[in-house]
């Protein structure tokens, strides 16, 4: 029970941070909801990958990136809207800004070696995200590319 209600709420938050980064971003009202869920549901994904089953920093991350790209070129179709209106608010959970806060603050107090790491958890990060969007745009471009042929082929 414990951990349905941690997740419940885990999906919840990050909902909401989705949503409410969407409307400091100016996104359109009816892309609030798709957003928020793809926001949430990316995370918990995340969440339940990493802190759960223990997959590492970088896979979790760049799975959850990729199902952010994938979700968001859905999105865009049904909503008949550009992917980037949910690929950005959705991405704001991962954004590593705990460990350059740490980073940063360590580096002012002289700690060198947990600067290191900190760093070392934000590139991995962002190099994740990063990755896990362009292959998110791949396999997006590789369905599109075979559902084309399929409807070209059936002409």
């Amino acid at each position: 029970m414990h951990y349905w209600l941690n997740l419940a709420l885990q999906f919840f938050l990050s909902y909401i941070s989705t949503v409410c980064f969407g409307i400091l971003l100016h996104i359109p009202s009816r892309a609030y909801n798709v957003a928020g869920v793809i926001g949430g549901g990316s995370w918990v994904i995340y969440w339940v990958m990493y802190y759960q089953d223990g997959v590492g920093l970088a896979f979790s991350n760049l799975f959850a990136a990729v199902l952010i790209a994938l979700c968001s070129r859905w999105a865009a179709q049904h909503k008949k809207m550009p992917a980037i209106v949910f690929e950005v608010p959705a991405l704001v959970p991962f954004v590593p800004g705990g460990q350059a806060y740490k980073m940063v603050r360590n580096f002012a107090i002289g700690n060198y070696y947990l600067v290191t790491v900190y760093f070392y958890q934000v590139v991995v990060i962002v190099g994740a995200i990063t990755l896990g969007f362009g292959l998110g745009e791949l396999l997006n471009r590789i369905i599109h590319y075979r559902r084309w042929k399929i409807v070209k082929k059936n002409r």
